[in-house]
C-alpha cells in the first residue's frame, strides 16, 4: 500500500530546465512546490569537482550522467511491421538523469527559434502551395508566435548568461560582421559578448564568406566573462577546457539548472526537491478529467502518493509522453487512422557531418573547446532560401562548434585508415590537431509513420510497459541531407584541405541506433490550436486534464533547425506566466476546445 504525503499546491515531474524554471516561477507565485527527479542528486560539487570531472572514461564512455537503461529504456523499430527491440546501450541519443537532467550534461548552444518554424504548415502552404508538403508529413503550427515568445527568450538568456552577437535590437542593426543577418529582431542584446572564436571557427568563417554565405557567432550558454544572473546566481568565465558535453562544468561557466536556478530555489521555503523519485503515473479522478497528484517509487523502493492541485510534467521528451500514456491522459495516437494525439508527431534531428583534414602547417588546437562556442551559417536554415525547385521541406544551419576533441572518443582519421595498429596510431598523430569538423544541423519533420506508443512485449523495472519508438528516415530527410551536405561541402573545399570526408544520407538509409546523432528528441505531446491534432494547448495545458501542464520538447510539432533548449526555456516561461496570471485566478481550461 502506498504512503500518502501531505498535499501540495504543485508537483513537478523532472528537474531539468523546464522543471527548474517552473519551480522558480510557481514558488514566486506563492505556491508550495515539490519537484520529483527520477535520478540521483547531482551538482557542480561533487559531480563537477576538478580534476575528477575531466575523466573521459567515466563520463563520455561509461556515461555517468545518463539514463540507466537496465532499469528503463525505449524499444525501437523502423516500421510498424517490425517487432521493436530494447535500446540497451546508449549511443544514438543520451537522455540524462539526476538533478539538472539534460541541462547538466548539454553542450550549451543556446538558440532562439526562426519565426517561420513556429507556423510551419501555414508558411509552406502560403508560399509553395498545399501540394508541396509530402503525403504523410504531419507538420503543423505551434499556435504561438515569435513576438509572443520574444520576452521569454530574452528572460531565459539573462538567466542562462548567454554569450553572443546580436544582429538587430529594437529594429536597429548592431551586429554587422558578427551577428546573424537572418535572425529575428530582439528586445535587448545578449547578456555577454560572444565567446572568442577558435582557429577552426575562424577558418570556417573565412571559407563561408568566400563562397558567399553569412557566418556569425553562435549564441553560447558558456560565459565569455564573469556573470551574475537575474536570480543572483554567479558564473565564472569559460576557460575552453573542452569538457562541456557530458560533464558538469567545474568552472561554473556552462548554464545549467544546478548553477543558474537551483541556488535561488534553495532559498525558497515553499520548495522541496526529492531525488531518486521515479514517477509511475499521474493519478486521475474516476472521470479522468482532473489530476489528483502522482505516484512514485522512492530510493527505498516504497510507493509514495504525492497529492497536488497542479501537476507539471517537465521530464525529458520521452518520459513526458510515456507518463501520459501510462496515466491515460489524452487519446493515444493511431497511425492507421491518423487519430489520437499522445505519441503523434515524433521527430528528431537530421545531421550531416564533414571533416576537412590538413597538413601539419594548419594547427587547429582541437583539444581546446567550449560546448556552445563556434561560428554558424543560416543561409539554408528554415526558409531562408527558395525551396520550390528542390522538392523538400525544412532547413539547416551549418556550423563549426569545436567542443574539445577527447583522447578516447574523439580521434578522427581519414577514410581507409585501419581501426587499430601502427597505421592507425600514425594517422591519429598526423591528424589529431590538423582537422576541422563541421555539421549541418538539419531540422527534422514529423510524419504519420514516426510515432510513440506503449510496447506490448517489454516492461521496465517497475513492471510497466516500455515506451515504443517507431522511427525511420523518410524521402524528404534524404533529399534535405543531400542538398545541405553539398552546400556545406563548398565551405570545406574553400578551406583548401588535403582531403575531405563525410557523406549525406542515401536512399535506403535507415535510422542507426549505434551512432550518436543528437539527443534532440521532439514531439509526442505536441502543442496546437486543435485538440484533435494536439495533446496540449498553446499554454502547454492538457486539453483533457486541465490541471496538467506539459512543458518540454515533447510539445514541438516537428523538429527545429536549431537546438531545442532555448525554445524549451522560452515556452516554459510563457506557460508559467499563463499559469500565474490566468490559471491560478480561475482554474480550468485556458483555451476552449
Amino acid at each position: 500500500m502506498a504512503n500518502e504525503m501531505k498535499k501540495v499546491d504543485a508537483v513537478i515531474v523532472g528537474f531539468g530546465w523546464a522543471g527548474s524554471i517552473m519551480a522558480k516561477e510557481l514558488t514566486e507565485a506563492g505556491l508550495n512546490v515539490v519537484a520529483l527527479e527520477r535520478g540521483p542528486h547531482r551538482d557542480t560539487y561533487p559531480d563537477g569537482a576538478y580534476p575528477q570531472v575531466i575523466d573521459e572514461l567515466t563520463y563520455n564512455i561509461r556515461k555517468k550522467l545518463f539514463q540507466d537503461l537496465s532499469k528503463s529504456t525505449v524499444t525501437i523499430r523502423h516500421n510498424s511491421a517490425q517487432t521493436a527491440q530494447p535500446y540497451r546501450q546508449l549511443a544514438a541519443f543520451l537522455p540524462g538523469t539526476g538533478t539538472g537532467g539534460a541541462g547538466l550534461h548539454w553542450s550549451g548552444v543556446h538558440f532562439r527559434v526562426d519565426p517561420t518554424e513556429l507556423r510551419m504548415r501555414s508558411h509552406y502552404e502560403e508560399r509553395y502551395g498545399k501540394n508541396f508538403i509530402p503525403a504523410g508529413m504531419t507538420i503543423q503550427d505551434f499556435g504561438v508566435t515569435y513576438d509572443e515568445l520574444e520576452p521569454f527568450f530574452d528572460k531565459a538568456e539573462k538567466v542562462f548568461g548567454t554569450s553572443g552577437s546580436a544582429w538587430s535590437v529594437k529594429g536597429k542593426i548592431v551586429g554587422q560582421g558578427k551577428g546573424n543577418p537572418f535572425a529575428p529582431d530582439r528586445s535587448d542584446k545578449f547578456p555577454l559578448p560572444a565567446q572568442k572564436r577558435t582557429f577552426s571557427a575562424q577558418l570556417f568563417a573565412q571559407a563561408a564568406e568566400s563562397v558567399g554565405y553569412h557566418p556569425y557567432d553562435l549564441p553560447s550558454a558558456n560565459t565569455s566573462g564573469p556573470y551574475t544572473n537575474t536570480y543572483g546566481a554567479q558564473m565564472g568565465p569559460c576557460n575552453f577546457c573542452g569538457y562541456c558535453s557530458g560533464y558538469a562544468c567545474y568552472m561554473y561557466s556552462k548554464a545549467s539548472p544546478n548553477v543558474n536556478v537551483l541556488p535561488a530555489l534553495r532559498q525558497e521555503a515553499k520548495f522541496e526537491l526529492r531525488d531518486n523519485a521515479n514517477v509511475l503515473r499521474v493519478n486521475l479522478t474516476a472521470d479522468k478529467k482532473r489530476a489528483t497528484g502522482v505516484t512514485y517509487v522512492d530510493a527505498l523502493g516504497r510507493q509514495i502518493v504525492q497529492p497536488a492541485d497542479l501537476v507539471i510534467l517537465s521530464a525529458f521528451q520521452f518520459h513526458n509522453v510515456h507518463l501520459m500514456l501510462l496515466s491515460g491522459i489524452g487519446k493515444p495516437y493511431n497511425p492507421l487512422t491518423n487519430e489520437g494525439t499522445v505519441g503523434r508527431n515524433f521527430a528528431y534531428q537530421n545531421i550531416s557531418t564533414i571533416k576537412a583534414f590538413f597538413d601539419k602547417d594548419v594547427f587547429t588546437n582541437n583539444f581546446i573547446g567550449a560546448g556552445g562556442a563556434g561560428v554558424g551559417v543560416d543561409d539554408f536554415n528554415a526558409d531562408n532560401f527558395d525551396h520550390g525547385k528542390y522538392g523538400f521541406v525544412g532547413g539547416s544551419p551549418f556550423w563549426v562548434n569545436q567542443a574539445g576533441v577527447k583522447p578516447i572518443s574523439g580521434l578522427p582519421t581519414p577514410p581507409g585508415t585501419p581501426n587499430w595498429g601502427s597505421k592507425w596510431k600514425a594517422a591519429v598523430a598526423d591528424r589529431y590537431t590538423h582537422h576541422v569538423s563541421m555539421d549541418a544541423h538539419g531540422a527534422h519533420q514529423s510524419y504519420r509513420n514516426n510515432y510513440l506508443d506503449l510496447d506490448p512485449n517489454y516492461k521496465d523495472a517497475f513492471g510497466q510497459p516500455l515506451l515504443r519508438m517507431t522511427f525511420d528516415w523518410q524521402d524528404n530527410d534524404i533529399k534535405m541531407s543531400q542538398f545541405m551536405h553539398e552546400r556545406m561541402h563548398k565551405i570545406a573545399e574553400a578551406m583548401n584541405p588535403q582531403l575531405i570526408s563525410g557523406s549525406p544520407k542515401q536512399q535506403g538509409t535507415h535510422f542507426d541506433t549505434t551512432v550518436y546523432q543528437t539527443t534532440h528528441m521532439n514531439g509526442g505531446a505536441i502543442m496546437g490550436e486543435d485538440p484533435q491534432t494536439s495533446a496540449v494547448n498553446r499554454y502547454l495545458q492538457s486539453w483533457d486534464v486541465p490541471n496538467v501542464f506539459v512543458p518540454g520538447a515533447s510539445a514541438f510539432p516537428q523538429g527545429l533547425g536549431y537546438n531545442p533548449t532555448g525554445m524549451v526555456a522560452a515556452l516554459t516561461y510563457w506557460s508559467a506566466k499563463a499559469i500565474r496570471e490566468q490559471y491560478l485566478k480561475n482554474p480550468g481550461p485556458l483555451v476552449q476546445a
